[in-house]
């Protein structure tokens, strides 16, 4: 007989990372910002980082579930940036 070991473990992992993706299905929130503003673009960018760690943060030490929060965090941050680029190109080009 072969004995397998971890599996417990394993599942606990994978049945917390199930949890954490069910916890994000649909709309995460909304932020708005100045996109004239750096401190209004970088707190738009903290409060979607704190959306994130309020829904996923429970499984913040699972380690399926840790990487995926860093890079949510990353692409909406991106997001935001290129979001508040765009807002001020179009209003510049507006003058």
């Amino acid at each position: 007989m072969v004995k397998i070991s971890g599996l417990n473990k394993l599942t606990r992992t994978l049945n917390d990372a199930q949890k954490a993706i069910a916890a994000i299905d649909g709309e995460l929130g909304a932020v708005n910002f100045n996109p004239n503003d750096p401190g209004s673009i970088e707190a738009a960018i903290a409060q979607m980082e704190a959306m994130i760690d309020e829904r996923l943060g429970g499984y913040a030490s699972n380690p399926i579930v840790a990487p995926m929060m860093e890079g949510m965090k990353e692409r909406y941050r991106d997001a935001i940036i290129e979001r508040a680029a765009q807002a001020r190109v179009e209003g510049d080009s507006d003058q």
